[in-house]
């Protein structure tokens, strides 16, 4: 089967990037509750794996944020060039009149 020219893969992105989110989130949450259990088992207690469970929640939640952010366009420092033109027009714009 061929694909045609032009067809937009949004479903595709889309797709993947739900996906990455939840490998941020589950990711973290996986190693600490191992690490807790780990822990748990070695030293014969039984609070470390709930512990380190909220760490990897914190961690993964601190995560999400952080590539929501970058993908949705949070603070952005440094307009983009479309910000610097139109502001640019308007200077040329304000200084012909």
């Amino acid at each position: 089967m061929k694909r045609r020219k032009g067809i937009d893969n949004s479903v595709a992105q889309a797709l993947a990037m739900v996906m990455q989110f939840g490998i941020n989130m589950l990711v973290p949450i996986c190693l600490m509750s191992a690490l807790g259990i780990w822990l748990d088992r070695k030293y014969d207690t039984s609070f470390w794996m709930i512990v380190l469970f909220i760490a990897g929640a914190a961690a993964g939640a601190q995560n999400v944020y952080r590539m929501a952010k970058q993908v949705y366009g949070g603070d952005n420092k440094e307009p983009d060039k479309e910000q610097r033109r139109s502001s640019e027009n308007s200077r040329k714009i304000e200084k012909e009149k």
